[in-house]
């Protein structure tokens, strides 16, 4: 938690005055890292960090004097919520900008993070969004991973290790040779898949259902997807 507190805290004080939100030109003297002036406002995706989330606004303010106030969307009302909080006279200034068509609609209220303290600790582009022009709009801060669930002590009284799944065709390959001898095994062939069955923030993701020996098509790699969540 400490360190989950400290990462929060670093990515508040690097872009507090830099990351998305309201155009009003704000000063600043951060040049000690103790004193700075403005507010923050971030409007926040996740609601089991909310808890976490307070308290780096409490560290924050502590530090630097500068108010911070964090406000946590109802599960599934983000996008109606920001909305609305756009159009308020003091709108957030972090919030989420987690897929392309997001940077289409907010992309003008975001500031350039090319350069920034923050950007400049990634190892990857692989997760920034850039807008038409080239400017960095978001930047990942937040990974959850979905992947197929296996028993792998059942795998094992079937012959297989997880070595030899490897892609769609050789877990098809398992889960046939499993559910064909299911009688002499005492068991089938059911994976249990975690995920959602749409296209979430532009990546391909699992439904919550089940593999039976008679899927005829992929529904994703078998390798674990990422989902990514940006600000």
């Amino acid at each position: 938690m400490k360190k989950y507190l400290a990462m929060i805290l670093a990515l508040v004080m690097a872009l507090s005055l830099v990351a998305c939100g309201d155009k009003k030109d704000d000063s600043a003297d951060n040049s000690d890292g103790d004193t700075a002036s403005g507010r923050v406002y971030w409007l926040n995706f996740k609601p089991e960090a909310d808890e976490a989330l307070q308290k780096v606004a409490a560290m924050y303010t502590e530090k630097t004097g500068v108010p911070v106030t964090v406000v946590t969307a109802a599960s599934g009302t983000y996008n109606e919520t920001l909305t609305a909080e756009m159009d308020k006279s003091a709108p957030p200034t972090l919030f989420v900008v987690g897929n392309q068509a997001a940077v289409g609609t907010w992309g003008d209220y975001c500031y350039d993070l090319s350069g920034t303290a923050v950007a400049n600790e990634l190892n990857t582009d692989a997760y920034n969004l850039y807008d038409a022009d080239g400017k960095l709009c978001s930047i990942g801060y937040c990974y959850e991973c979905y992947g197929i669930i296996v028993n792998e002590d059942l795998l094992e009284k079937a012959g297989y290790t997880l070595g030899d799944i490897t892609n769609f065709e050789t877990l098809k390959a398992v889960a046939e040779d499993i559910h064909a001898r299911a009688s002499e095994l005492g068991f089938d062939a059911l994976l249990r898949v975690r995920g959602r069955s749409r296209r979430l923030e532009g990546m391909p993701v699992f439904h919550q259902g089940y593999l039976h020996a008679e899927l005829q098509e992929p529904v994703g790699s078998v390798h674990q997807q990422q989902r990514r969540e940006s600000c």
